[in-house]
């Protein structure tokens, strides 16, 4: 397994990183600000205007750290990493699979149920402690619209039903994302999912999640070695981590949809932290993303109890659970593939 919080997050513009024998050097302005052993990480993730020595990059291949190459407002641009390390026979399994519309139907709907699972869980939460608020019902009816859609779910289908009817669920689930937040309304509000680029607050808050889930999702596929680039649900197309985007579909509402409207009903992000550009696209100013980095940190620190494998799990490891999970699957040591649902 991994450790925690062993992913480097570099924020400050204009940092630049080097190598200092096995240790990540980072400094700003010529002035050092910190020292990190590489042994101490899995990741590094750089955020706009921050640069590599070809050294370091060398250091990391070698190590297996990948590093990440994201804009300002945490869209992705590029990954270095070392040689495809892994199981070529499990791979191979892996692309079979992909190339089967039968069998990429099947571990499809296990992650699309999983994701209207968990997101239904958000809805009823939320219904139990605002019966009587406003919204209230339109929670309760897309609850229940969910619930019959897992119930459809129950039976194999086709990956393009599977993928209809998770289009479905999302488009009822944003539909009252709004009632979920109940503070600071002016600033963050929810009319519907705008992703390239995020057109308000809240897209912009969810995106920035969305971009650090996938990063710690494609670690983990590649540390059981796996391909993040092929998928199921998500097919193939150039540039897109398919196998990572579907299994982020299990944990976006988990670990990043609660997570942001924490943020923001306890007002732990502001409005002010958020700034429009000539485009139109939304970004948050460098002192808020460190505070929801630092968010998305402890909460990976926090443990539950694995609904499949009834252990204690920290949160940041669910995903390394997962990608094991799968590749057992594809060994044929598990008859199914059990997707993260959350209770």
């Amino acid at each position: 397994m991994k450790r925690l919080l062993n992913t480097l997050y570099i924020t400050t513009q204009g940092a630049y990183l080097s190598r200092e024998q096995d240790a990540i050097v980072v400094r700003v302005d010529g002035e050092t600000k910190l020292h990190v052993p590489i042994i101490a990480l899995s990741g590094v993730v750089c955020f706009g205007n921050v640069s590599c020595s070809s050294p370091l990059m060398a250091l990391c291949a070698e190590r297996n750290v990948p590093i990440s190459f994201l804009s300002e407002n945490g869209r992705f641009y590029a990954r270095v990493e070392g040689p495809v390390s892994g199981n070529v026979l499990l791979r191979r399994e892996q692309y079979r699979r992909a190339d089967d519309l039968d069998a990429a139907g099947e571990m499809a709907r296990a992650v699309v149920v999983a994701k209207i699972a968990n997101c239904r869980t958000i809805l009823l939460r939320a219904l139990r402690e605002r019966t009587e608020e406003p919204g209230a019902g339109e929670l309760g009816e897309a609850a229940q619209h969910l619930g019959e859609l897992l119930h459809e779910l129950e039976s194999p289908q086709s990956l393009d039903s599977v993928r209809g009817r998770e289009g479905e669920a999302a488009r009822r689930y944003f539909g009252v994302f709004n009632h979920l937040i109940v503070a600071q309304k002016d600033d963050f509000f929810f009319h519907e999912r705008s992703r390239r680029p995020p057109l308000d607050n809240m897209n912009a808050l969810l995106s920035f999640l969305y971009t650090l889930l996938a990063h710690d999702v494609a670690a983990a596929l590649e540390t059981v070695g796996l391909d993040p680039a092929v998928g199921y649900l998500h097919r193939d197309r150039p540039g897109r981590p398919g196998l990572a985007l579907d299994m982020m579909e299990e944990f976006r509402g988990f670990m990043a949809d609660r997570l942001a409207l924490s943020l923001v009903n306890r007002q732990q992000v502001k409005g002010k932290g958020f700034k429009k550009t000539e485009t139109g696209a939304v970004q948050m100013d460098d002192a808020t993303r460190k505070e929801v980095i630092l968010a998305y940190q402890k909460r990976k620190q926090d443990e539950i109890q694995h609904p499949f494998l009834g252990e204690e799990v920290a949160v940041g490891l669910l995903p390394y659970a997962q990608a094991l999970l799968l590749s057992r699957y594809l060994r044929n040591d598990l008859d199914g593939y059990p997707p993260f649902l959350y209770k």
